[in-house]
């Protein structure tokens, strides 16, 4: 029997990290032929480190890159993250060359290629090196992934659009898609658009593309991609979910987890909303107030889950309040302790899996949106950085299965730049219309929640397109 190894690429970043982790789960679940290496990058300003003791198996291992940020880079260098990447393709090269030794000496299951991460498009060249064909692992959605083709496909400067009023005619999108939500490093003449055709250019030499999404969910998206003979194969494999919950990058208080659900498991079914803006989504003093503003006044139950800011400047993830108190409007715990709860880090699938769950204000990001449909709650849409945007953009407009608070607000990573203020009434009109508003969201979310159990399990969609990418690298 032939048997294959991988080698697993994603870029630094939780939201990276898990999907790619739950690949590989699900890869030698499926096929006890394949073995799997995750090469693991953690970010410089990450302190927390990597755990992944919790996600062992005889057939994937975890291997810890380590590089030190020089001394003289510059921690607000537009190209930081892609340099660091960069730099860790000769640790890259030595894992793999020790793989490919101990495959031609030993019984090990030979080198059958690389999985990578869109932002480790560089990696491709080791595989070269070592004669095996590159997979991308997309952790965005199939319309996302759509535009970056388009765009490339352009080859125009389209930063002029910034801020205007203009919409782009996309083949992913069934929508003329609002140029205030594309992605803000299209708009970066200097260095960010350029970076963002190199990734798109990379990404069609590879042997596919294997996409966290599924046909159900975006059929349109899909198809202009397979009928686009100019792009690789496309393998729609999602939802790709952590369902366990738990975070891979830190180990998590329990007993907050317990208090949590002990709170929920007391509210009516469907009567809360819940507020979480993912790893790195946090707000300042004043946005802040303005969401306490909104819950105060709509009236409704609810779990938010609050992150402290890192200092305006510093490219962090943000921390937990020691005291909600002091960013909170006075009083405001005392008013809400009947209906409400304020928590810091929140276990984001059993909260929304919970029975008493009826809405989530969610930043949308791509692993979010596939949790939230998974377990059939509705969303109001409040993106923040990076291809959210273009997701919120998705739920509310293609899939008429979100309402919006904000689609186009946006927020630089580091918040060296604040965003518009949203209030408190647009706030409150958002969480209003997601928990009282259109059966219809509410009916379309439960389908397309059964719709995805079937895309992965036997015969589904997903299930099948994952069963001809196995094929694809077996036979090499």
């Amino acid at each position: 029997m032939s048997k294959a190894q991988l080698v697993f690429i994603p870029s630094p970043g939780i939201g990276h990290l898990a999907s790619t982790v739950e690949m590989a789960k699900l890869l030698v679940g499926r096929d006890d032929r394949l073995s799997i290496t995750v090469l693991i990058m953690k970010f410089p300003f990450d302190n927390k480190g990597t755990t992944t003791q919790s996600l062992t198996s005889d057939r994937i291992r975890f291997l810890d890159l380590f590089h030190e940020t020089s001394s003289t880079a510059d921690p607000n260098s537009k190209t930081l993250f892609y340099d660091y990447i960069e730099n860790h393709k000769t640790q890259v090269r030595d894992v793999v060359s020790e793989i490919v030794s101990k495959s031609e000496s030993e019984s090990t299951p030979r080198l059958a290629g690389f999985v990578i991460d869109m932002f480790c498009t560089s990696m491709i060249d080791v595989a070269n090196e070592f004669g095996v064909p590159t997979y991308v692992f997309f952790t965005s959605s199939a319309g996302f992934l759509g535009l970056m083709f388009h765009i490339y496909t352009l080859q125009q400067d389209i930063t002029e659009l910034k801020d205007s009023d203009a919409e782009l005619n996309v083949p992913a999108y069934a929508n003329p898609v609002p140029a205030k939500v594309l992605p803000s490093v299209l708009f970066d003449k200097e260095v960010g658009f350029t970076m963002f055709l190199n990734i798109t250019k990379r990404c069609r030499e590879t042997e596919g593309i294997i996409v966290n999404t599924f046909t159900e969910l975006e059929f349109h998206a899909l198809k202009s991609l397979q009928d686009d003979h100019t792009i690789p194969n496309i393998y729609p494999v999602g939802p790709v979910l952590n369902l366990k919950g738990g975070s891979p990058n830190e180990a998590q208080n329990s007993q907050s987890e317990a208090d949590i659900m002990r709170w929920l498991d007391d509210q009516d079914p469907s009567s809360v909303v819940f507020l979480c803006f993912g790893s790195m989504g946090s707000f300042d003093g004043d946005q802040v107030k303005e969401i306490a503003r909104a819950l105060e006044s709509c009236g409704h139950r609810f779990l938010w889950s609050l992150r402290q800011p890192p200092p305006k400047g510093n490219i962090e993830l943000p921390k937990e309040y020691e005291n909600p108190t002091d960013v909170l409007p006075e009083g405001f715990l005392d008013r809400t302790a009947e209906i409400g709860k304020v928590i810091g880090w929140a276990p984001q699938v059993a909260v929304l899996s919970h029975r008493a769950v009826g809405g989530f204000v969610s930043h949308c990001g791509w692993n979010s949106t596939l949790e939230s449909l998974w377990c059939g709650v509705p969303v109001a849409t409040w993106p923040m950085y990076a291809e959210q945007q273009m997701n919120a953009f998705q739920l509310v407009r293609e899939f008429g299965m979100a309402v919006e608070i904000k689609m186009d607000y946006k927020m630089d990573f580091g918040m060296k730049e604040m965003p518009v203020m949203v209030t408190a009434v647009e706030i409150s009109s958002g969480i209003r219309r997601l928990m009282d508003g259109s059966d219809e969201i509410k009916h379309k979310v439960k389908k397309m929640s059964e719709k995805s159990t079937v895309a992965v399990t036997e015969g589904g969609s997903s299930y099948n397109s994952l069963g001809c990418f196995i094929e694809d690298v077996i036979k090499g």
